[in-house]
Order: structure tokens, then sequence, then C-alpha cells
């Protein structure tokens, strides 16, 4: 091992190449223990409760690094939440009694948020209460948003009709946001107020409001058309890639190789039976049987792993280990071998398949990207597994949704790379192991 990481300081685009695939696993690991599966997926496939506060297709926190204008991120502000420092009054007007609150903010932004929603949350028995927001400007414009009868939980999105013929008809992240009379409408800066006035029938009764300015910036890798942090999709990729492409590596070359040492041992029809299914399965069409397989069958990760490392073992690589082996069989020391009584298993396997192993290595790392991308292929063309977060799902879901159209680059952008970077890295050690393992290659 020492003489091997030796060879390999040799060549600086082994030692990247492992820098990254190690900046992968560690990743991996992170994201496994940090994010259990199971959480994972929840989240991922959660509803509007498990995302309330998350905006549509907002772009990654960083675009603000490289843009003129300071972006909005999404805002928060709870009355029930201590932190937020808002204040609550209660007016007692004979059998009612007025909640009154104020939601106070500065808003210093260079454009509007996507989206605005209050949530009250109501606590009563029998008699509803009866809430009244209003918004004042920094220039101290008043606009009437609502009159409602809350329910226990209410939403309110800023659809009302009313409000839209107050507003005149301009979208409400706008009007609210914006300087009156201006055309184009440009941001007012400044302090903001929510009002929450609640008429409450009960002694008992509590009002309490969420108000949520969806930002258009959000998180370190930005938002989907679902409000799901792409965050969580880019995280949990690296470990299915890479569990993936390793598992099909192995199989399949292992496989192979095994495969291809009998055939050569003990020859006649065996080897050529394994060698006519090789040609025939080399003639069958690797992508079109898996997309058959994913409509037909399932479009689970694990059945496709199976497919993949079936349709495999009987590749091409079985005529490039058989002549490896056919030297092999040559060797002296396999005579020797076979006049002390070795058995045929025992020279296939102690004996054959060592000898193989300098090529099996690097053909083994170099074919791992191969795997992972296939598997980001399949999720691109819809065929991936539809419970899991994967970068070839992103990008499936991007396209379908015209990232590209509606210039969210970011949403392709970044599981491509993260697919460039796993490829470039394996590929990178791929090749620095071909030179330490083949002599040939070796530069004098």
């Amino acid at each position: 091992m020492k003489r091997f990481f030796e060879s390999v300081k040799q060549y600086p685009s082994a030692v990247v190449g492992l820098l990254l695939v190690l900046l992968l696993v560690v990743i991996s690991i992170y994201t496994i223990i940090t994010i259990p599966y199971d959480q994972a997926i929840r989240e991922w496939r959660g509803g509007d409760d498990v995302r309330a506060d998350v905006p549509r297709t907002a772009r990654p926190i960083y675009f603000n690094w490289f843009s003129a204008q300071d972006l909005p991120p999404t805002l928060v502000f709870d009355t029930a939440d201590p932190v937020a420092g808002v204040e609550k009054s209660v007016v007692e007007l004979g059998n009612l009694w007025d909640i009154n609150m104020v939601i106070e903010f500065d808003y210093e932004y260079d454009d509007f948020p996507k989206e605005l929603q209050v949530i009250l949350t109501s606590q009563f028995e029998d008699k509803a209460p009866f809430i009244t927001l209003t918004w004042y400007q920094p220039d101290g414009t008043q606009i009437k948003l609502a009159d409602i009868v809350a329910r226990p939980r209410e939403n309110f999105r800023f659809q009302d009709e009313k409000l839209r013929r107050t507003l005149q008809g301009v979208p409400p992240e706008i009007a609210l946001f914006s300087v009156t009379e201006t055309e184009p409408r440009q941001v007012q800066k400044g302090t903001y107020e929510l009002h929450i006035d609640a008429i409450v029938f009960e002694e008992d009764a509590d009002v309490d409001a969420r108000l949520i300015s969806f930002g258009q910036v959000h998180g370190i890798a930005g938002t989907d058309h679902r409000r799901r942090d792409l965050s969580l999709a880019l995280l949990w990729g690296a470990p299915i890639a890479l569990a993936f492409g390793l598992l099909a590596a192995l199989g399949t070359t292992i496989t192979t190789m095994f495969i291809a040492a009998v055939g050569v041992w003990f020859g006649g029809w065996v080897d050529e039976v394994i060698q006519r299914i090789t040609e025939i399965n080399m003639l069958l069409p690797f992508l079109p049987i898996l997309i058959m397989i994913g409509i037909f069958y399932s479009r689970s990760i694990w059945a496709m792993l199976g497919a993949v490392i079936a349709l495999s073992i009987f590749g091409a690589a079985i005529k490039s280990y058989r002549a490896i082996f056919l030297q092999v069989k040559e060797s002296s020391y396999i005579e020797a071998a076979r006049s002390y009584g070795a058995g045929n298993w025992r020279i296939i396997n102690r004996y054959l398949i060592p000898r193989i192993i300098p090529v099996l290595i690097p053909g083994l790392v170099s074919s791992i990207p191969a795997f992972v991308f296939l598997e980001a292929s399949l999720a691109v063309l819809g065929l991936g597994d539809p419970i899991l977060p994967t970068w070839g799902k992103v990008i499936n879901d991007a396209q379908v949704n015209g990232a590209l159209f509606n210039a969210n680059y970011y949403w392709i952008l970044q599981p491509a790379v993260l697919l460039m970077i796993t490829g470039l890295g394996f590929a990178m050690i791929g090749f620095a192991l071909d030179r330490i393992f083949n002599p040939k290659l070796r530069e004098v």
C-alpha cells in the first residue's frame, strides 16, 4: 500500500481525483448521518405543511453575490414566537375582547417578493374571531387587506377579489411594496407594518398570526416548482450516485471476470456457450431495454441496478478478459499447479483471477462514473426512481417545468456540475491507475 500511494503521488491528476472522490464520500457520510433516509424521503415528498415557508423556484442565496441587485430572501414573522418580539395587547370591551398585534419589519431589498401569505391560528370554542388585516407602507399609506371570520387555521394568500380591486389589478406582492403612482413599479424601501386587529367573543380565545414574505432567493441551492429545497436532492444525490455506480461496477466487473475465467479454463462447449451469449448480448440495445423495464415493470433504483448488472455481465469486457486469461493459462506456474493436483476451481480462484487484478482495478474505477451517468440518464428520461431525490431527477423536473425557458439555470447547472465532478474524479484516478498497473503506459 505504501508503494501504491507513493506511485499515486507521482500523478497530480490522481491526487486531484482522489480529493474529489474523497469530498463526495465525506458529503455522502455527512448526509446519511444528518439527514436520515426516512426524513429525507418525508421532506422530499411532503406536502405544503412541510414546505410552508419555502418559495417556489427561488434562486440560491449565493446568487446575490454575483448580482447587482440585492434580491429579497424569505422573511418569516410569527407573533407566537418570543424571539420575534411582537407585542400583543388585549383590551376588554364589555363582552368582547380586542386583540391587537403589529408586525413591524424593515425591507431594504431591490426587488419584490415572490408571494405573500398570512397564516392565522385561532383558539376558540363556539364563536369564531373577527379579524381585520391592515397594511402600512413606509410613506404612511394605509391599505386594508381583508376582514376575516377566522377558522382555527386560516391561510390568507392575498388573492381576495376586493383587495385586487383596491390594488387596481396589480399583484399584491408588487403593489404593497412599491411606490404609489410609479410606472414601472419601484420598490419602496423602509419600515412596513402589518396590523392584526382581532375581535374575540370568548374570554379564553386567542389569535396569532404568521406573516411570510416568500423571497426570490432561498437556501444554498434554491428551490423547485414544488417548494422543495434542492439542497436535499443535491446532498442525497451523492450517496445514491456513488452506491449505484460502485455496486453496478463491482457486480458487473467481478462477475464478468469470473465467467471469462471459467470459459477459458474449461474451454470446449462451456467457452462456446459463453462466447455465443456474449455476442448475442452485445447486439441487444442496452438503453431501450432499460427503458422498457422502467415502463412495463418497475422504476425502482434496485430493479434498475439488477437489470444493469444482468445486461452488462455478458458484455464486451468478457472478450478482453478472455484474451488475457488465454495467455495466463499457458504460464508455467499454471502447469506446476496442475502437476501437484490443484483442482479446477482452485486454479481459477488462486492462479488465474489474481493475475488479472492489475488490469481489473483501473477498468473498475473508470466504469463507476459510466453507471452513475446511466442512472442519471434514465432519471432525465423520466425513468428514475420516483421516490429518491437524485441528481438526474432534479434535472428531469427542471426540464419538464421549463427551467431554461424561465432562466432558472441553477436548477439544471447544480446537479450537472456534480455529475461532471463525479465523472472527472473517477476518470482522473482511473487514468493514473492504468499507468501505474500497466508498465507499457508508464513514462520513460
